[in-house]
């Protein structure tokens, strides 16, 4: 589907809209006027009026739409919004229904309504602003709006010397269909984990050497992947005790390891977990449907999930997260409601809704067959919505991600008291976040409002390889950090 850029310079708002209204036709930028199915966005600009013009072909159809704004209020990032709603008008009499979240093509919606909370704005004006400027359904602005609420309150619990620290272990039992990480299947790569580990402790022991001195307070920290507890439990506790010995805990509000597959855990290595300091464990069946389970590549069963939370219990968790997937191969509504419920019956503090994304570096993006088209996933995320509320949930974190089924979102749902502080301090980048290990990217928050990003090597192999600048680079940071 071509599309045709003129009077103006905000192709990638331009393209990105497109992406996500027509997921399924390839884009492709031309700089001439062309035949057949694409779209032309204009911008004219005139003394009295900026006006934004879209002609959208799909087929033997043809819409079209325009949008003014008075050339006295022209600035950035209206005129780039002005374009957007000129394209969205037209594009949308094209297609079989609204899409849920309007105009709005960014991963992190609920930046424009929280910027509004905190301008002294109130939660009906902040839906009112998503509905008359990006024509956003009505169930995900109050979903956007519930969000934000749930991140001012966040916001309270941090200082300007507060960071967050992710801690990555990009290994797996085995890969899943629908994953697109740097991650590695233990069952080829185990050699690498021993030298991993090495290299990793490393990392935490040069960053707690700079921490120390460099007046910066830890508030939350989060183990990912991959999945860490693919170490077994001597691996796992002797990681945990290297941070709990370079780190200073002292202020942190939160401390999550992310248990990923039931089959790795067990009551030996979340009592480690928990006693080495952890307060959150996060358990990731994403179905409670076996048949669901073989279809993405994992190993473990229902039966094996159950007893996972159970350990976890057992070991003094409080802090359960547990994920879910919408859109799953084999998956219907209804058998995915029925995973739902199942979750909600346990009582996890935490359950996180995310819709099934197909990345091209997952097996999943070339083998479609089986999954749900995109209404059924709008029903899945709709009843859950309506039974995770219920059942005394609330959203708190939420981001969207491209290629998702029905371009959707995921969304982490929380029982009062219980919000992950974490995530919302990582999504809406509150301030800054260091990342060790393989495939980490931190991201330093400057007092001038930029984020400043580096990246650790992407693959374990390569990460070993070249520990040293990496913690060269740690320094850099640092550096950065003091400027503050």
């Amino acid at each position: 589907m071509k599309l045709l850029i003129s009077g103006h310079d905000f192709r990638f708002a331009v393209e990105q809209l497109q992406l996500q209204l027509f997921p399924d036709a390839p884009m492709e930028p031309v700089t001439e006027p062309f035949k057949g199915d694409g779209a032309i966005s204009s911008l004219h600009r005139g003394q009295t009026w900026l006006t934004a013009t879209a002609t959208v072909r799909l087929g033997d159809r043809e819409a079209y739409a325009r949008r003014r704004l008075a050339a006295k209020d022209a600035e950035y990032t209206r005129i780039r919004r002005l374009v957007q709603q000129a394209y969205y008008l037209a594009a949308v009499q094209l297609l079989a229904a609204p899409p849920a979240w309007g105009a709005l093509s960014g991963v992190r919606p609920t930046k424009l309504t929280t910027r509004h909370l905190l301008a002294g704005g109130t939660p009906a004006s902040a839906e009112k602003l998503l509905e008359r400027e990006y024509f956003v359904s009505e169930p995900r602005r109050k979903l956007c709006v519930d969000t934000s609420l749930a991140t001012v309150q966040a916001m309270q619990q941090i200082a300007p010397e507060d960071i967050s620290i992710y801690i990555g272990i990009p290994f797996c039992p085995t890969r899943c269909a629908y994953c697109s990480f740097v991650s590695l299947g233990i069952e080829r790569f185990a050699d690498l984990l021993p030298p991993y580990l090495d290299a990793l402790i490393r990392e935490i022991e040069r960053t707690g050497e700079l921490l120390a001195v460099s007046g910066k307070r830890i508030r939350t920290l989060y183990m990912g992947g991959g999945t860490p507890t693919t170490l077994n439990t001597p691996q796992m506790s002797r990681l945990l005790h290297a941070i709990q010995t370079n780190f200073d805990l002292s202020h942190l509000i939160e401390y999550t390891v992310e248990g990923g597959r039931p089959d790795t855990l067990d009551l030996e290595k979340l009592s480690a977990i928990r006693t080495l300091g952890a307060d959150r464990m996060s358990i990731n069946p994403q179905t409670m449907n076996d048949v669901v389970l073989h279809a993405i590549g994992r190993s473990h069963s229902t039966a094996q999930t159950l007893q996972a939370f159970q350990a976890a219990k057992a070991a003094g968790f409080d802090g359960i997260n547990m994920d879910l997937i919408a859109g799953l191969p084999e998956d219907t509504e209804e058998s995915y409601l029925q995973s739902l419920h199942q979750v909600i019956a346990l009582e996890p503090s935490n359950i996180t809704v995310h819709t099934l994304a197909l990345k091209k570096g997952a097996d999943l993006y070339f083998n479609r067959a089986k999954l749900p088209d995109s209404d059924a996933v709008g029903q899945m995320l709709s009843r859950g919505e309506q039974a995770l509320r219920q059942a005394g949930y609330q959203p708190y974190y939420l981001y969207r991600q491209k290629y998702m089924s029905g371009s959707f979102e995921n969304v982490g749902w929380c029982k009062p008291g219980y919000i992950g502080y974490y995530n919302i301090y990582m999504m809406e980048e509150l301030h800054t976040v260091l990342s060790l290990g393989g495939g980490g990217v931190s991201k330093v928050n400057l007092p001038n409002g930029k984020l400043t990003r580096f990246s650790n090597p992407k693959y374990p192999k390569e990460y070993i390889e070249r520990i040293d600048h990496v913690l060269q680079q740690k320094e850099q940071i640092f550096s950065l950090l003091r400027e503050e």
